[in-house]
């Protein structure tokens, strides 16, 4: 679980002291090793993996990624300022160190020399300015602008130094830049198509929607890595087709294995399923502007009419487990044990509805399998389950390709879903925070917004889990998003695929298994 992170024990005691800390191996106070490879990796082949979330409206450009699928094709081709290792653990990588100077409030990150984009051009720190100055001002488009509202100063001292200020101490703020929107590019880049970066693959191909291909980068600086000598990224949205495509050979790794045919896979010659503990969580947002969904007791009507523990048993098979209503799963230390676990009551749900002055409700749900492959089938459950509570929902399956341009933040009732986020300051700051482009339920709760800048600048370890917890307490209550269930991380490969130990950050080791994963045989 990505944000169960034992580093940050140590990095708050440091914090607290006002130590200058180093996420690097150069300085004292250290907490980011070195990645290494979990084996000795071969090298060959042409490695062909299925993804799911493209849609044909997909840009290459970082900072308006919709989802997953766009942030793995560009991984391809792309590398961060750190990354997150199988261990949970934020490691270097375009920065080789990266420092907290006056207890979190000022950051130094002392870049990697040596490495070139694929056109030949030397990463500097001018590129570091140029990629994360997209995602900061009135004008920025991105989506994890709310990342960076609260720098107020960044410089190079020189061309392997960059220097950003903050408005007040972040101890999480090495977290965000290991965000797949925040993929480096060279400096000036208003064109994305090209996938230009310093990553294990030079682009050849990108067509949006469909695939994206690449050859291996003959100078990648980062040894153990890029092993394949071509990658190819292919969007399937089908489940069903998914599979098929890997039982075939037309695939070599799938992501998002429907857990009905897990065990199945997992007795196939030839094949291995790759399960990971995971964040990764389902939302049914509801548009809090629009009625009746600004009623919160038609909002609690709806958290209580969904069996939770059927879901987790009929669609995830036993891999995830039940959720509250909030991002934060049970592995992070923030965890709130302290909150009742809302349960399955259809009366409850009644009780509800009276308050909101109805007797029963007609609501329209829309779904999509473009939702963590399941989402179609978790609409039909939602259905029934919420019958007996007098709720009539209309399931209206949404096609997979437009969904994020057409009915995500669009219809009122909808399905989404996030995958792990390193700390509870990431999703809320990214979904939950008033004004917050991803904030797909428009709800806004000043409490909430002031906790949330508290939790972010706290090194006390147990007032920052009460902040959290009564955060946690706040959306699981009042917040516009039913949240059914954590899922694990569940990918199907053919067993020539060598993997090591995969991050439980995202489907296909965080989504970096055409940089990390090579052939065995």
């Amino acid at each position: 679980m990505s944000s169960n992170f034992t580093d940050n024990w140590n990095r708050r005691r440091l914090l607290k002291a006002g130590a200058s800390i180093s996420f690097g191996a150069a300085a004292s106070g250290l907490i980011l090793p070195t990645m290494a490879a979990a084996s000795t990796p071969t090298t060959g082949g042409r490695f062909r993996y299925a993804v799911v979330g493209a849609a044909i409206s997909d840009s290459l450009d970082p900072a308006i990624y919709a989802d997953i699928a766009p942030g793995i094709m560009g991984w391809q081709s792309r590398n961060n300022l750190v990354e997150i290792d199988a261990e949970n653990r934020v490691v270097p990588e375009l920065a080789e160190t990266v420092v907290a100077m006056d207890g979190g409030k000022k950051w130094v990150l002392k870049l990697r020399k040596g490495v070139e984009f694929h056109n030949g051009k030397t990463f500097k720190s001018e590129d570091v300015i140029y990629t994360l100055g997209r995602h900061i001002g009135e004008k920025s488009t991105s989506a994890v602008k709310p990342f960076f509202e609260s720098v107020t100063d960044m410089t190079a001292d020189d061309d392997y130094t960059v220097v950003i200020t903050l408005e007040a101490p972040n101890a999480d703020f090495p977290y965000y830049l290991a965000d797949y929107h925040l993929q480096i590019v060279p400096a000036g880049t208003t064109d994305f198509s090209d996938g230009m970066g310093t990553g294990a693959y030079v682009m050849d191909s990108f067509e949006p929607g469909i695939r994206c291909t690449g050859t291996r980068n003959p100078n990648y600086w980062k040894a153990g890595h890029g092993n394949f000598d071509e990658v190819e990224c292919l969007a399937i949205s089908d489940s069903t087709a998914r599979v098929n495509a890997l039982m075939t050979g037309e695939a070599d790794a799938i992501m998002f294995v429907d857990t009905k045919v897990v065990d199945r896979l997992s007795n196939m010659n030839g094949m291995q399923v790759i399960e990971a503990e995971s964040g990764t969580h389902m939302t049914l947002p509801m548009n809090v502007t629009a009625a009746p969904y600004d009623n919160n007791d038609v909002r609690l009507a709806l958290k209580h009419a969904i069996n939770r523990e059927q879901l987790v048993e009929t669609i995830l098979r036993g891999h995830g487990t039940v959720a509250n209503d909030h991002p934060i799963a049970s592995t992070s230390p923030y965890f709130n044990d302290q909150l009742e676990q809302r349960q399955y009551d259809p009366e409850k749900a009644k009780f509800h509805l009276k308050k909101a002055g109805v007797d029963t409700l007609e609501v329209t749900l829309s779904s999509s399998d473009t939702i963590l492959g399941y989402g179609n089938d978790v609409a039909v459950l939602v259905k029934e389950s919420a019958a007996a509570a007098d709720i009539g929902v209309t399931v209206q399956q949404e096609p997979a390709d437009g969904y994020w341009s057409n009915v995500w933040q669009k219809k009122p009732w909808v399905q989404s879903y996030y995958l792990t986020r390193p700390t509870p300051d990431s999703i809320f700051s990214l979904a939950y925070r008033g004004g917050a482009a991803w904030n797909e339920t428009f709800w806004g709760n000043d409490r909430f917004d002031t906790l949330l800048e508290q939790g972010r600048a706290e090194v006390d370890e147990t007032l920052r889990k009460e902040i959290y917890s009564e955060m946690q307490t706040i959306v699981s209550n009042e917040g516009g998003s039913v949240i059914p269930f954590f899922a694990s991380v569940l990918d199907a490969a053919s067993d020539k695929v060598g993997t090591g130990k995969v991050s439980g950050l995202s489907n296909l080791d965080g989504g970096r298994a055409a940089e990390r994963w090579w052939f065995s045989v």
